[in-house]
């Protein structure tokens, strides 16, 4: 009698181990969860200042033009408080033949960030009306930057500008904000024009 009971024991402990053992092998780990993040209506103001160019940008960010050093009156930095984001542009004035030498930079600047970058899409920008000519790259995946470009008028200005967050790259996360930004650069892109009153370059006949 003590035999039987011992083995029926057994039997309902392995039972509810073969049970468990289903249980365990059929859970599925949750995917990893991000913070919602509750972004603001779009709202522009318009820049136009000593510096030879003229932009959009949004009204929640800080347009920070003051620059310590006077070859670098013109570099601005676009800051997102909030974000933890930062547009930096930068601006030269083409001198005789080295807007190609521009160009090139720009193009390599680019290029660093391939080795992480899972996707670079390129696309020309134009506005012949405002002599406003450009490159746009953006970037897919982890890399420090996911969005740059350049502007220039083709003889006498040239801008390039370039999107950074203060942290650890990860698209995933980052992908909310980071195409709320850019729906900002291209509307800062679009707006964009020269102000031959301002700096380098004759206004064209």
């Amino acid at each position: 009698m003590m035999k039987k009971i011992k083995w029926a024991t057994l039997g309902v402990l392995f039972s509810g181990w073969l049970l468990m053992g289903c249980e365990e092998s059929s859970y599925t780990p949750k995917p990893l969860g991000y913070f919602r993040i509750d972004l603001p209506e779009k709202e522009y103001q318009h820049y136009s200042g000593s510096c030879p160019y003229n932009f959009d940008y949004p009204v929640r960010s800080l347009l920070d033009t003051m620059s310590q050093r006077a070859q670098e009156k013109c570099w601005v930095n676009l800051h997102y408080p909030q974000h933890r984001a930062t547009i930096h542009l930068t601006y030269v004035g083409v001198d005789g033949n080295n807007l190609d030498e521009y160009l090139e930079d720009s193009r390599n600047m680019a290029m660093k960030h391939t080795v992480r970058a899972d996707a670079i899409e390129e696309q020309f920008f134009q506005n012949p009306e405002k002599r406003v000519y450009g490159l746009i790259y953006n970037f897919e995946g982890n890399t420090a930057t996911n969005f740059q470009f350049f502007l220039t008028d083709s003889t006498d200005h040239f801008l390039s500008g370039s999107m950074y967050f203060n942290v650890a790259p990860n698209s995933d996360s980052l992908e909310p904000v980071s195409a709320y930004i850019k729906e900002d650069l291209r509307r800062l892109i679009e707006s964009f024009s020269w102000d031959y009153g301002n700096g380098a370059g004759q206004k064209p006949a």
